[in-house]
């Protein structure tokens, strides 16, 4: 019953509470998509930013362990991993989702959108865009298409320099939301992706972990948790008078709270780490992509769900997981093995150290020992 230090968060290679905070916000995710009014007190549509400091977090986690092992990293190994990690499952939505289309004669309006599915600039595209939920993953390529340059290579190993530079795109960002809009600005996205890096460059140093060490402790870990379980469903009571903007800033900054707190050996932490829920994390990434195909594929095997709103919820959530453990084991574990051989042809060496340890090819939230470089892992999901 005590907080971890900062030499036991850097040889932590798994942290599988993270999976388990994955799934939870994809069945969120879905549970706004799918489930109706009778699911809207669980405000799912803000789940999507639980990814995105997710994200933040793991991969600059990687990063500087990298970088720590290295010295420096390489660009052209992070973005060979990343596009191996992310395209091939991409693409492969897309390509069924206008497959589908085209038997129901209804191509035409993938067609007239392709150009922002394969530019990455789906967050662009109208409301009613068909794999219009793929605009996330717009998001996040192109913004680790820059953090690495700016964060990694123009600021190179100096804890406070990259801690500046952090906080000061995040200020940056944030100048850039207008006052008054009709709906959710893109920088605001971006915040959220950021608070989740900024909290990785703290804790990977010694002082900064000192600042989130006592999150850690079991006890406050577990109320942490419960904490932000009841902000999840208070988000729904946010006043409108201050912008969903203040709404997402709020909530991805509890989010980046919450991460200290699931790395502890506390009850809460443990739950969401069970088997279960890992195996469902792990397969997030694909469910999330084929959630529009799974909805009508239930619906299409079970007439009698009809408007019922929970069934086709639930329904979604078990056709996409089967569909999505094929993609996981067929394409994701494939394609993520042959970014890092691509990775590996590209980048320096490994050094010949004792502790050196296999590599991680299924993309689970692994986190490498100070010394150990594996490929990203990004839990990307959007709605």
């Amino acid at each position: 019953m005590r907080p971890l230090n900062h030499d036991e968060f850097q040889a932590m290679r798994r942290f599988p509470a993270l999976d388990g905070l994955r799934a939870v916000a994809a069945v969120m995710v879905f549970a706004f998509h799918f489930g109706g009014p009778s699911w809207a007190w669980l405000t799912g549509w803000i789940g999507v930013h639980l990814f995105f400091v997710l994200s933040g977090f793991l991969i600059t986690t990687l990063l500087l362990r990298e970088e720590h092992r290295y010295g420096r990293i390489s660009l052209r190994a992070f973005y060979l991993r990343r596009f191996f990690r992310i395209m091939p499952v991409y693409l492969l939505v897309l390509f069924l989702t206008w497959a589908l289309a085209r038997l129901n004669s209804t191509a035409d309006a993938v067609e007239r959108s392709l150009r922002y599915y394969l530019l990455l600039l789906n967050d662009f595209l109208p409301a009613n865009a068909p794999y219009l939920h793929s605009w996330t993953i717009g998001i996040e390529q192109k913004f680790y298409l820059l953090w690495p340059a700016i964060a990694f290579v123009l600021v190179t190993v100096a804890f406070r320099r990259r801690l500046a530079v952090t906080l000061g795109l995040l200020v940056l960002l944030v100048a850039l939301i207008p006052p008054q809009i009709a709906w959710l600005s893109w920088p605001i996205h971006y915040v959220a992706i950021l608070l989740g890096c900024l909290t990785a460059v703290l804790m990977h140093h010694p002082r900064g972990f000192a600042l989130f060490r006592p999150l850690t402790h079991p006890v406050t870990a577990s109320v942490v948790i419960v904490a932000f379980a009841a902000v999840q469903v208070a988000v729904r009571y946010w006043p409108a008078r201050f912008g969903q903007e203040a709404l997402i800033g709020c909530y991805a900054t509890a989010a980046a709270l919450l991460l200290p707190a699931l790395l502890s050996r506390g009850v809460l932490a443990r739950v969401l780490g069970l088997r279960p829920l890992v195996f469902v994390g792990e397969r997030s990434y694909s469910m999330y992509l084929v959630q529009s195909i799974a909805a009508h594929a239930a619906v299409g095997l079970l007439p009698a769900l009809g408007s019922h709103r929970t069934g086709i919820f639930v329904a979604a959530v078990v056709v996409a997981l089967v569909l999505a453990d094929v993609l996981y084991r067929w394409v994701e574990l494939p394609m993520i093995k042959v970014g890092r051989e691509l990775a590996a042809r590209v980048s320096r060496p490994a050094p010949r150290d004792r502790d050196r340890l296999p590599g991680d090819v299924d993309g689970s939230v692994r986190i490498p020992r100070p010394r150990e470089v594996l490929p990203d892992t990004v839990p990307a999901t959007r709605g």
